[in-house]
């Protein structure tokens, strides 16, 4: 009996884990003149039951980089099938956008509407609406959450705080925040880095808070915070600024500063947080 049992755990162990798979699409943009390249994350199974729906996370991409870092840099469809096949995490579909290139003063980066570059529209206007009717989506509040690394966790962030409305949870790091002190750079002259920095100062993450009256407060409340960054990243200031900001407006988040900086090898371990982290709040 000891020997059969032994033998069916080894058997259970060396089961392939559930595998799901990356495909690539895009999105025409009328907002942006453009098409938009993306990735998707699809979890095991999808497809099969036709009247199933997916939470759904958008993962978002730093600056310099564009749509394929979280899959390529990021190595992210192994941890979601990790977490998901362990049950930290449930079936999602994550969006992957392209929001950059490496080209930073030739190309376009950034989450926000900048001149000649009006990506917060598209995103809500278009490629929200699109990509969740054609991934089989819930599409609500209590099942959509945003995350992303540096300006990505930044523009996370600011999503979250623009429309609380529309997500359940925002996992930010080693985010992009502000930018008055020019931690970034203003760019030089007026190109597109120059525009992205503009931008990430006029959306400041902190003054939104400094400045939130009790209304918007409260609809922050609805979302769950949480900030995460390294204790050597040049952005540290930030995350605890943002910290005790949230705190003094009585705003419950939640703040780690683990050893690192501001790299793949902390990304890649942060996303092993983030994912559970967006799943335990789903649905509430």
């Amino acid at each position: 009996m000891k020997k059969t049992v032994i033998a069916a755990l080894s058997l259970l162990l060396c089961l392939p884990l559930a595998a799901g798979r990356i495909v690539t699409d895009t999105v025409k943009s009328k907002i942006l003149s453009s098409d938009v390249v993306l990735n998707v994350y699809l979890p095991d199974g999808f497809g099969r039951n036709e009247a199933q729906r997916y939470p759904a996370i958008y993962l978002l991409h730093g600056l310099s980089d564009d749509y394929r870092a979280w899959r390529d840099k990021g190595q992210m469809q192994t941890v979601v099938d990790e977490l998901i096949s362990s049950g930290e995490c449930v079936s999602v579909v994550i969006f992957m956008p392209n929001a950059g290139g490496p080209d930073t003063h030739n190309t376009w980066n950034g989450y926000f509407n900048m001149p000649g570059w009006n990506y917060e529209d598209f995103f809500f206007q278009e490629f929200m609406p699109e990509v969740e009717k054609k991934y089989k989506v819930v599409g609500d509040k209590e099942h959509r959450a945003v995350m992303g690394l540096s300006m990505g966790g930044g523009g996370s962030t600011v999503y979250c705080q623009r429309h609380p409305d529309l997500f359940s949870s925002c996992y930010a790091m080693s985010p992009w925040l502000d930018n008055e002190s020019n931690s970034v750079g203003p760019g030089g002259e007026k190109d597109k880095r120059y525009y992205v920095c503009e931008a990430v100062k006029e959306h400041s993450a902190l003054r939104f808070v400094e400045q939130a009256d009790d209304e918007t407060k409260a609809k922050l409340r609805t979302v769950k915070w949480f900030f995460d960054c390294g204790d050597d990243d040049f952005l540290f200031d930030q995350s605890v600024k943002m910290h005790q900001l949230m705190r003094g407006a009585w705003i419950h988040d939640e703040l780690r500063i683990r050893n690192g900086v501001h790299n793949w090898e902390y990304w890649h371990q942060a996303l092993r947080l983030a994912l559970p982290f967006a799943s335990r709040n789903f649905g509430k």
